[in-house]
């Protein structure tokens, strides 16, 4: 493989990353999903350079909460890799998304990681009218 090979793999896969508090707070009003290991916020962008050519940006959060540093690195270091692993499949070009690391992010396996980042993708994209319908509450026959 050629220098230029390898830079131009490396920055397909590379992940353009939220910096700033501002950021973080505004993807708070979007869409949410929720799984034992994280939960994935993610919202599109309404500026005008947030076009079908832009790349997804996302932000991670580990609180202290979760252990102490060692911990957390590895959970944020698991965290990229899945997303990483799925960002050319399910990411959107022109939205933000936002993963808060639960606990569980550091035992469970990798493998359940990503498939629940794919799940969560979906989901967040889902459009509101495109959910089943809930299912009526079974009589007790009283």
């Amino acid at each position: 493989m050629t220098n230029t090979a390898l830079t131009a793999d490396r920055s397909a896969r590379r992940l353009v990353t939220l910096k700033r508090r501002a950021q973080f707070l505004r993807i708070r009003k979007g869409a949410r999903w929720a799984t034992s290991a994280f939960v994935l916020e993610a919202k599109p962008r309404d500026d005008e350079a947030a076009g079908a050519g832009q790349e997804a940006r996302f932000g991670f959060t580990v609180t202290k909460q979760i252990g102490k540093a060692v911990e957390r690195n590895r959970i944020r270091r698991r965290l990229k890799a899945a997303v990483k692993e799925l960002q050319m499949a399910h990411a959107r070009g022109g939205f933000d998304y936002v993963l808060i690391a639960r606990r569980p992010a550091l035992t469970s396996a990798y493998s359940a990681l990503v498939s629940d980042l794919a799940t969560a993708f979906e989901r967040v994209h889902r459009t509101p009218g495109s959910t089943p319908a809930k299912k009526a509450p079974r009589s007790r026959g009283d």
